[in-house]
């Protein structure tokens, strides 16, 4: 079952990407054969200029394995893994850098640097994490948030999830995005806490006007199918045509994203948006398209 077709970066979202690059970044605890690997195609994608963080003795000799010379980047040695992320974080604060690169770091030891309070990364909106899917490389992307960073959203969180990831969709070109409010429902059930709380979302969602349309609760299928929302006579402005799916709940975000990527060879660009940088936080078994497609979205997102 499991898919063995080859993850492939988006060629739409690394063009956009590159008008803008190169970027300062920095790559937290980069001493993996995998950071390096990725960093160095996001140099020759004319992507970033790199800074980084941890071990310098295996930082070099990995770079020598792999055939890359780096000797014009800097190099800020730190052998303690949790260390870096405090040490990457101060380097965004004083504006050296503009985007977060997660290397073989916990995530919860990253972003909690970026939140201490006195490094002032913060921004108005709440952090909140994107997913930027395509299944080949012209595909036209699928949004999914927040299947990473906000475990239970209440609807004040939400609320910024939302207007995080519309935000981002006008940024790769979707000019008013059809943002589905999941749950397993298209009632407002209340023994179904999702369906309340997608229907309050909608609500608040219209009353603010945001420029997207918005609609909830709405169950998968009738989400991402025209078809499926034809049979059930479901009709709104986004059944079947779903630009960003805003999931219930962290599980349910990242095993759709997961199964996507394993039964559907999908690329995962994955990101934090909403502060003041962007934070590529991949996971450490994430391929390395997926990981430049990361580091594409971030800058996007800046």
């Amino acid at each position: 079952m499991l898919s063995k077709k080859e993850i492939i970066c988006p060629e739409n979202l690394l063009k956009i990407a590159k008008m803008k690059g190169p970027i300062n970044v920095v790559i937290v605890n980069a001493g993996k054969t995998l950071a390096m690997e990725s960093s160095k195609q996001a140099v020759d994608e004319g992507l970033v200029n790199p800074i980084f963080v941890g071990d310098k003795p295996i930082i070099e000799k990995i770079a020598k394995d792999i055939g890359w010379d780096i000797s014009k980047y800097e190099i800020l040695h730190e052998p303690v893994e949790n260390n870096t992320a405090l040490i990457a974080a101060k380097l965004a604060s004083e504006g050296k850098v503009k985007i977060l690169v997660k290397g073989h770091i916990h995530t919860d030891i990253l972003m909690k640097a970026v939140l201490k309070r006195d490094l002032n990364l913060m921004g108005k909106k709440r952090l909140s994490h994107i997913w930027h899917m395509t299944l080949d490389k012209n595909d036209n992307p699928f949004i999914i948030t927040d299947g990473a960073l906000n475990v239970l959203p209440k609807l004040e969180t939400k609320m910024h999830i939302l207007k995080n990831s519309v935000d981002f969709a006008k940024r790769i070109g979707i000019k008013r995005p059809k943002v589905s409010i999941l749950s397993a429902t298209e009632e407002t059930i209340e023994s179904v806490p999702s369906s309340i709380e997608a229907k309050n979302l909608t609500d608040r969602a219209n009353k603010e006007g945001i420029e997207a349309d918005v609609f909830g609760p709405m169950a998968f299928d009738n989400s991402v199918s025209k078809q499926a929302a034809q049979i059930k006579g479901i009709k709104n402005s986004v059944a079947g045509k779903t630009d960003i799916l805003l999931v219930p709940n962290v599980e349910s975000g990242n095993a759709l994203v997961k199964m996507m990527i394993y039964f559907m060879g999908a690329c995962a660009a994955g990101v934090v948006v909403g502060g003041k940088v962007p934070v590529v936080i991949t996971s450490r078994a994430d391929s390395n398209p997926a990981r430049i497609a990361s580091i594409a979205a971030a800058i996007v997102a800046l």
